[in-house]
């Protein structure tokens, strides 16, 4: 799991690493995200699931709620920020990311929590946190990098 989370952010700055300005603020629809929007959405959500993370790991069976994406991004105003600032932002999340997966014991993986009030396992959210990166890496390059 860490090899591939490593290797994902390897991948979203190769990703981006050339974008012009322009790309930076470019939306493809009315309504949708920016591309620093949509790199901040993936270091919010981590940031989120990581937590949910921590919380299952630890055993408290506290159900965790959902979050609404749409006001983390109204609200983070990503547009004042350079890219830089917010993939920095992003590798620091994914950094503090691989350092709680390093430090769970082995049986920790296996605990089970109530998230969106369904049965989850730590293990189950470490994907899911790889998963949404990947998913979100696919349509910032089929969206954003090649339009």
């Amino acid at each position: 799991m860490l090899e591939i989370l490593k290797k994902q952010q390897e991948d979203t700055h190769r990703l981006v690493e050339n974008v012009s300005k322009a790309q930076e603020e470019y939306r493809y629809a009315v309504g949708k995200w920016s591309l620093k929007e949509a790199l901040g959405h993936i270091a919010d959500t981590e940031r989120v699931m990581s937590y949910r993370l921590l919380v299952v790991a630890r055993g408290d069976q506290m159900p965790l709620p959902s979050f609404d994406e749409d006001a983390y991004i109204a609200n983070a105003d990503f547009h004042r920020l350079e890219l830089h600032h917010v993939l920095a932002e992003l590798s620091a999340v994914r950094q503090c990311t691989c350092s709680l997966l390093t430090c769970l014991p082995d049986h920790a993986w296996k605990r089970t929590g109530t998230v969106l009030e369904y049965p989850t396992t730590v293990r189950a959210i470490a994907y899911i946190i790889a998963g949404h990166a990947l998913h979100h890496q696919n349509i910032i390059q089929e969206r954003y990098i090649l339009k």
